[in-house]
């Protein structure tokens, strides 16, 4: 997901990051992979083209910088889209793993999915986010894992 804008608010402390989807986005100084400390002011921040438009880097007064990706502005906000991909992709993971430790062929595995190797092979990959949890789960369930989902309150 690429950023169209990024402001800076001393007084708030906090960025003000819009999406190429026009959604307005908050990020908290405090949150920073170093965080900027109170008597810091934030100079300038801009959208990083070197970082693919994927993040934006801040310039502080003390001349000290740092980047933000937009994934973590994504995650703070608990943008619901994000999560689910999140998600997706860490039983994608699962799935590779339990697939490698497996004796059984590829072909093998496509044919007890009742699909064919080659969308066994997108299954298996974690950057296609068309797949669904439905067919991770039965690819795991043939690896002989059993999937628990467990829901919790978000604790912040």
């Amino acid at each position: 997901m690429k950023i169209k804008s990024v402001t800076a608010n001393n007084k708030k402390r906090e960025f003000l990051v819009v999406n190429r989807a026009g959604n307005e986005l908050s990020y908290p100084y405090r949150r920073t992979t170093t965080p900027i400390k109170k008597n810091h002011q934030v100079r300038s921040a801009y959208v990083d083209s070197e970082l693919a438009r994927e993040a934006f880097t801040y310039l502080l007064e003390t001349g000290e910088e740092g980047s933000v990706h937009i994934e973590q502005v994504l995650e703070f906000n608990k943008d619901p889209t994000y999560l689910a991909n999140l998600l997706t992709y860490k039983l994608t993971i699962e799935c590779i793993k339990k697939v490698d430790e497996t004796d059984i062929s590829r072909r093998q595995l496509a044919k007890q999915l009742n699909t064919s190797v080659p969308q066994l092979y997108r299954l298996l990959d974690p950057a296609n986010s068309s797949k669904s949890m439905k067919q991770l789960i039965s690819l795991l369930s043939i690896l002989d894992c059993n999937v628990d989902l467990v829901i919790s309150e978000s604790h912040q």
